[in-house]
């Protein structure tokens, strides 16, 4: 810990950056090289950098039921809203009269799985019209233009409940730099910190859906890039194998690239504003995102259906924090995860944290490394993963069934992404005796009821275990196949999922025992 002469004799404000779908290997600080992302260098400057951040549960939502609760979720439940039970740092912060707002244009948070996350903040501030964002109301959009705007990949003109359909809808109203939701909402973020710089015990995180596909950028980012490919707008890959021609390829790629150039100036006009009022001494600023993305890497585009490589679940985090400045500009290789990120919100104001809470404050681990932790992370109903900074280990169970793998929800919130849990799953209900974490309140198990047949359903792939090390194979080419070091992973494994007391019958369904 820090030394009490360094403390502080004010309170503290916080602001958290939260982007999602942001690569860790496209920073410079982190070794990319694929663009030039000066603004993320700035930061690195005037921050410590983490070299070992990964993600807990995935994908959008449960990567914030994490962020939010501070331990995982993905052992009991799928996609779903905060529950009931759930410590929620801004609420924590609210109630102890710190006061929390929110600024997003991530629509997940308006849908059916994500409706209690934004009313635990003080305020919120939603942007509109990322994605598929049911925004713009056209009951007869243009249809024909659509179908010569964009990629055949990209359009399913015929369904107006589908993301390409109301994406097309959406994009007719993005015509300007200005229109741009992350524009919108770094412009908020700096309307906050002027109404608000000098006040206070307050929180804000700003939080925007960019570099989230579909990848579509101003001009002026998106120039810089240059492709041979002249056919329709091409921005949103499909979560599959890459099957596209190089010429495709290549236009996705830029596209992402020109949306992380955009999200670097962003970020630059957050850093110009702490610059020109020295927020550096009295302001915590704390960056991250909630996981990363496949661009090609091991024949895959996006994420969810493949293993969780280190392009998904190794993501940067950068914390700046006024009582370490002395540290600014140096690393820290620790292993660390999202889970981590509400206990530190809570010590960074003086807040005792709720027992049960699993991950770590890193106020801890400013000063300088501690021992090296492991981080368990993954999807509900996929593989389980396990690092330690130097070995990454996937286990899926011998003969892999995603269908009959989990058989159980465990929630008060019975919701998934974007519809309530069905009827027949309903009929399912039994009462389960309280978890360790839900504060003796009794939860739903409800059966998992899914076919392949099912609308939207996406059958894992390349499920093998399979143990690496990440050292000397960074880009997880090369399995190891040294039986006693998988076995030491897999104990580290199921140690780490005893922890967080799962379901009896995950240990059965992943390790027979």
């Amino acid at each position: 810990m820090h030394n009490d002469k360094n403390k502080l004799e004010f309170a503290l404000k916080t602001l958290f950056l939260l982007f999602d779908s942001l690569n860790l290997r496209m920073l410079n600080s982190y070794g990319g090289k694929y663009l030039e992302t000066p603004n993320f260098n700035r930061l690195a400057k005037k921050s410590i950098q983490f070299n070992n951040h990964y993600v807990g549960s995935m994908p959008c939502m449960p990567a914030r039921r994490d962020m939010h609760s501070g331990r995982l979720s993905f052992l009991h439940r799928s996609w779903g809203p905060l529950e009931p039970f759930d410590n929620s740092f801004p609420e924590i912060l609210r109630k102890s009269k710190i006061y929390s707002h929110l600024i997003t244009d991530h629509y997940h948070y308006f849908e059916d799985g994500g409706a209690t996350y934004h009313n635990r903040f003080n305020s919120w501030n939603f942007i509109r019209g990322q994605e598929s964002d049911p925004w713009k109301a056209m009951v007869q959009p243009p249809l024909e233009k659509f179908r010569e705007k964009f990629h055949k990949s990209q359009l399913d003109l015929k369904n107006r409940e589908s993301g390409y359909y109301r994406y097309a809808v959406n994009s007719e109203f993005i015509k300007e730099e200005k229109d741009f939701p992350s524009v919108k909402c770094f412009n908020s973020a700096l309307d906050f910190l002027q109404t608000n710089k000098n006040a206070d015990e307050w929180f804000l995180q700003l939080e925007t859906f960019d570099p989230h596909e579909p990848f579509f950028a101003p001009k002026r980012f998106r120039e810089k890039f240059k492709t041979n490919y002249r056919g329709p707008r091409l921005d949103w890959p499909q979560y599959d194998k890459v099957k596209e021609a190089d010429d495709e390829v290549a236009e996705l790629k830029a596209n992402y690239l020109a949306l992380v150039g955009l999200c670097d100036y962003l970020l630059g006009t957050i850093l110009d504003y702490f610059d020109e009022h020295n927020l550096w001494d009295n302001t915590a600023l704390i960056l991250t995102t909630d996981h990363g993305f496949m661009l090609g890497e091991h024949d895959w585009w996006a994420k969810n259906r493949m293993p969780m490589y280190n392009e998904i679940a190794h993501i940067p985090l950068f914390i700046h924090h006024p009582e370490y400045k002395q540290y600014d500009g140096e690393t820290r290789n620790t292993v660390t995860q999202n889970i981590d990120l509400m206990p530190t919100f809570l010590s960074i104001n003086n807040l005792t944290i709720p027992k049960e809470v699993k991950g770590k404050s890193l106020l801890d681990i400013l000063d300088k490394d501690s021992d090296l932790y492991s981080a368990l992370y993954g999807y509900w109903g996929g593989g389980i993963n396990i690092t330690d900074g130097n070995y990454t280990y996937f286990h899926y169970p011998d003969a892999f069934d995603q269908i009959s793998l989990d058989k159980y929800q465990y929630t008060l919130m019975p919701t998934h992404m974007r519809q309530f849990f069905s009827h027949e799953e309903l009929r399912t209900i039994k009462i389960h005796e309280p978890f360790s974490f839900t504060k003796k309140i009794p939860v739903m198990k409800i059966n998992r009821i899914q076919r392949k047949t099912d609308e939207g359903f996406k059958i894992l792939e390349d499920t093998k275990s399979a143990l690496y090390n990440i050292l000397e194979d960074p880009g997880q080419l090369s399995p190891i196949l040294d039986q006693n070091l998988i076995n030491k992973y897999k104990e580290k494994m199921i140690n780490l999922i005893k922890e967080n007391d799962p379901p009896k019958e995950l240990l059965y369904n992943y390790f027979n025992i």
